[in-house]
């Protein structure tokens, strides 16, 4: 069985997730390098790695990852800085021969994403959005029914994201909540549950009308946003997100209405089932919600495991990951659209075009 030399860029809040899963793939995944600007952030990556997995093993540390990608013989790299430099920093990586996982969004534009996508393919490599929720067990068993047409005609979904990230979240590092290297509480703290609402709608957009605004936080992008959906099998979405809940996170759920099923998952990290009706009565409620797993430890779930080893079959099966790039942009898009709707007034219809975080730099003079 091949053992897939794996490297980290950017060793900042999310990284100890990628270690953490790559040490629970170890049967086929081993970490060969950290990387970050800050040395001692990559140094205390590799220390979080060898920690578990034994001083025999050697993890170099970096700077740049340029010069890493030059020394260190590499099949796969996971991508977790700042929002805004996932592309430049994937674009390089792929057509450096090397697999790419980077983390959500995968990029600020559409055509950003177009071209990672585009890159991807000319190498031969896998891409993959770190979208890790669509792997939580009551996710993908929501899946499951929706393929299964359980729900009959789809009506709704909604996806809830109430949440508190007080002033000091965006101190501790200043490039959060900024249009050139974030966006706001939609595209940093909704996206995964924006991806899971229309990966279980049916994906295809109709258009798209959004309300955001800057109420409590001293920062350049919103902090909260609602966004109504309509999806071309006639279905509506509604996403609501904010980071001001008082005093501190509320809830993440996502639900799912149709003809003849009910659905709600909740949480804390969108994998708690606490609503399972169908009218097939294939399944009793009651055992549904007994058969379940607790909760993580903090919002990010228990996905990302899951995910890399689906990128390590991917590889190994030569398939697409299940969040390839294609898969990846929706989420981002429908955000795009929103900020895009945010800045018309207007709703926006799909194909929406080329667009970016960076044209909401003047939205507040513009509204004005």
């Amino acid at each position: 069985m091949k053992k897939y030399k794996f490297a980290i860029i950017g060793c900042g809040r999310i990284s100890y997730k990628h270690v953490e899963a790559i040490m629970n793939n170890n049967e086929e995944a081993v970490l060969v390098a950290t990387c970050d600007v800050v040395r001692e952030k990559a140094e205390e990556k590799k220390n979080e790695y060898i920690s578990k997995m034994g001083k025999e093993f050697n993890v170099n540390i970096y700077t740049d990852y340029k010069e890493m990608l030059e020394k260190e013989d590499i099949d796969v790299v996971t991508i977790a800085t700042e929002s805004g430099y996932h592309p430049e920093i994937a674009l390089y990586c792929m057509n450096k021969k090397k697999h790419v996982i980077v983390e959500k969004p995968m990029a600020l534009s559409t055509a950003d994403a177009d071209a990672m996508i585009k890159c991807a393919k000319e190498n031969g490599v896998k891409l993959c959005v770190s979208h890790q929720n669509r792997f939580n067990k009551p996710i993908q068993q929501l899946r499951k029914a929706m393929d299964e047409g359980r729900f009959g005609r789809l009506v709704n979904g909604t996806a809830r994201i109430l949440w508190n990230r007080n002033m000091g979240y965006y101190e501790q590092a200043p490039w959060r909540g900024t249009w050139k290297q974030d966006g706001g509480t939609l595209m940093n703290q909704c996206i995964h549950n924006i991806d899971l609402l229309q990966w279980m709608m049916g994906g295809e957009i109709d258009t798209v009308y959004a309300q955001c605004d800057t109420f409590l936080r001293d920062i350049e992008a919103e902090d909260f946003g609602a966004i109504m959906i309509r999806f071309k099998n006639g279905a509506i979405g509604m996403i609501e997100g904010s980071a001001c809940v008082y005093p501190k996170n509320l809830e993440e759920t996502l639900s799912v209405f149709g003809e003849k099923g009910t659905v709600c998952i909740g949480g804390l990290a969108v994998n708690k089932i606490e609503t399972w009706r169908f009218a097939d009565g294939k399944d009793n409620e009651g055992d549904i919600l007994k058969a379940q797993e607790g909760d993580p430890d903090t919002v990010y779930g228990f996905g990302h495991t899951p995910l890399f080893k689906d990128v390590i079959d991917a590889i190994n099966e030569g398939r697409e990951p299940l969040v390839n790039g294609e898969e990846g942009k929706k989420g981002m898009s429908i955000i795009l659209a929103a900020y895009k709707s945010r800045l018309t007034g207007i709703p926006v219809k799909f194909p929406m075009g080329d667009f970016n975080t960076m044209e909401m730099v003047n939205v507040d003079k513009i509204n004005k």
